[in-house]
């Protein structure tokens, strides 16, 4: 019988022996293989944890103890264990098992995550509520060595160790956050991961001593020698030095030494933070070679690793483009936040190495970062997720716009994103995005168009954000051949209504138009701020009823600043807005999504004919 098929629960786990233990690590390998190759998901991150979370669920009793897994998609080990593995063929699809912790899913999900950094400082806040009622249970976070840089996740550190308040970090350290990690304290890890003296010396005393009483005696009193030996061999103490206890580095993928840690650290009165080397990917060989290709992997062909849909198009025309603007443009730079491969990098980074800068997690950085450079004579290109550089906000208000500072914004995966859900869907950006002076917001209608306004923007000397879906177009259509500051473009010219679209939301307007014989006006708004004042006035004196559409929440987006600058011109006609309403929009295919929120060719089609 297999090992998986006796794990119903996470107390199941629990009644397993060691040999036993290590045949389900390899087992749910295999199932995650088989399934994230179906659905698509984040693969190489899981095939790394899999001892870590098997011995996370032998030790600690999550009925009542918490844990957080930091970012959270590296919690599909946890999922199975935690009774959800029969469903793991909806995985991350519409209404499906999420790719991400959730509450309504799960209880064991206590807390949700889905952008990096947060789990210390939930944790922390967890623990000290947990003091103050005076309750006993045991606080776990997981955080990976690339997720550990970013500044909450030290100032939380901070925090921790200034206070000693009792909870346990998981350090899972393999190397990697999407793209290879970089900086400091990536490089110290590395440093403490790789001291082969002081790793062979402690197995070598370890595994000496067996669990007799003399054996016991023995090892407390090395562990004191060890850690006198490890201020000469390991390079620094950061850890201890900001008042943490630390263990490590182990083994993450030997569950034996893990659980022993791990029973360790649970009787430690103060904050604990154990340093566990893995390697992402583990168990399958095209994702140990090529850990970023499967990190948040399309679906794929398990024999042979092929994926079978790369939806990536905007990302590349984006990095082929800044390629060849770099090449005529020695002050141009680009900036990315962990995300070389994802945003499009790759071969810039390659090309003009000097030129890029991998920040690390770390989009507040970067976006000052790219303040400093561009008052320097450089030209900085930031491209960034647009769910992601919601982080760096008050940067963007602070130290871009309030000094018109030069910089490009390359907001990738913008609108709805699909099967990440919630925590990724970038339906804010134009609503947070438009309050902030300054701020000049443009978007392609295609992807042909992309090139023409990045060669544009990088030419302008006032910030400037270019919006941009993920995936393929659905028509082809011509790009525009100028760029005017402000200025619309007339896609038909109709009678009684017009369509104003942005962004990739022109296609369907034009798409519909076509398939139904409209004779209906469609205006590509590839300026989202500033508006075309111009135009909106020779629509009023159309005496046109309007549509806006866009992939943004109506609140604060294009519709509702159209409606806005109407009502300050006396518009007597009607205006229906199309976007999202306010609220977060759960995972599903990007076209499911659409239909749900009414967003979809057949529902844009009835609001159309209720115009007409």
């Amino acid at each position: 019988m297999k090992q998986l098929d006796r794990i119903n629960n996470i107390d199941d786990v629990k009644k397993l022996n060691i040999n036993d233990k290590k045949q389900l690590a390899e087992e749910i390998r295999e199932f995650l293989i088989d399934k994230v190759s179906k659905t698509g998901g984040h693969l190489a991150s899981n095939l790394g944890i899999v001892e870590l979370t098997i011995s996370l669920c032998s030790v600690f009793n999550f009925d009542k103890d918490k844990i957080v897994f930091d970012v959270g998609h590296q919690s599909y080990v946890f999922k199975i264990l935690t009774g959800r593995k029969d469903r793991f063929d909806t995985l991350r699809q519409y209404k499906g098992l999420r790719g991400f912790p959730s509450k309504k899913e799960s209880p064991y999900d206590y807390f949700e995550t889905g952008h990096s950094s947060t789990s210390i400082s939930a944790c922390i806040g967890m623990a000290r509520a947990r003091d103050i009622h005076k309750e006993n249970y045991n606080i776990v976070a997981v955080i990976g060595d690339g997720a550990i840089s970013n500044g909450m996740s030290l100032e939380a550190i901070n925090d921790l160790g200034f206070k000693k308040t009792k909870m346990i970090i998981i350090l899972n350290d393999n190397g990697m956050s999407i793209s290879s990690n970089v900086g400091g304290i990536s490089s110290y890890l590395s440093r403490l991961s790789l001291n082969e003296r002081y790793i062979k010396l402690k197995n070598k005393i370890k595994y000496s001593l067996d669990d007799t009483k003399l054996g016991n005696v023995s090892i407390k009193f090395l562990t004191r020698i060890k850690d006198g030996i490890r201020k000469v061999l390991v390079p620094s103490k950061y850890f201890e030095d900001m008042g943490l206890t630390y263990i490590g580095p182990i083994d993450g993928h030997n569950i034996s030494e893990i659980e022993k840690v791990l029973k360790r650290a649970k009787k430690i009165n103060g904050p604990v933070i154990i340093h566990a080397v893995t390697k992402k990917g583990k168990g399958y060989e095209f994702a140990e070679k090529t850990p970023e290709a499967y990190h948040g992997v399309s679906p794929f062909d398990k024999e042979t690793g092929i994926v079978k849909n790369d939806k990536d198009s905007y990302s590349k025309s984006f990095g082929k483009a800044l390629l060849k603007i770099a090449a005529h443009n020695k002050n141009v730079v680009a900036i990315t936040a962990g995300m070389q491969d994802g945003v499009g990098l790759k071969e810039f980074a390659k090309k003009y190495p000097n030129r890029y800068f991998d920040v690390g997690i770390a989009e507040e950085h970067a976006v000052t970062l790219a303040a400093g450079m561009s008052i320097s004579n450089l030209k900085p290109v930031f491209a960034v997720y647009s769910t992601f550089l919601q982080r760096g906000f008050d940067q963007l208000v602070h130290d871009i716009c309030m000094q018109n500072s030069p910089v490009v914004f390359a907001i990738d995966r913008a609108g709805i994103v699909g099967n990440d859900g919630e925590t990724h869907q970038g339906i804010f950006d134009l609503s947070y995005l438009s309050i902030i002076p300054n701020m000049t917001i443009i978007a392609p209608k295609c992807i042909n168009e992309l090139e023409i306004m990045l060669n544009w923007a990088i030419k302008q000397n006032y910030p400037i954000a270019i919006r941009y879906p993920r995936g393929n177009d659905y028509i082809e259509m011509k790009p525009i051949k100028k760029i005017e500051l402000g200025k619309w473009e007339y896609i038909t010219k109709g009678k009684k209504l017009t369509i104003i679209a942005t962004g990739k939301m022109v296609q369907k307007a034009y798409q519909i138009k076509e398939e139904n014989n409209l004779d209906i006006t469609i205006i590509n708004a590839n300026f989202i701020k500033p508006l075309d004042i111009d135009t909106l006035k020779k629509v009023i004196r159309s005496k046109d009823n309007i549509l806006t559409l866009e992939d943004n929440l109506i609140s604060g987006g294009l519709g509702s600043n159209i409606l806005l600058q109407l009502n300050e011109m006396n518009f007597e006609g009607k205006i229906k807005i199309l976007g999202f309403r306010n609220k977060f929009i759960e995972q599903g295919s990007i076209e499911e999504l659409y239909k749900q929120e009414h967003l979809d060719n057949e529902s844009i089609k009835k609001e159309i004919n209720k115009l007409l």
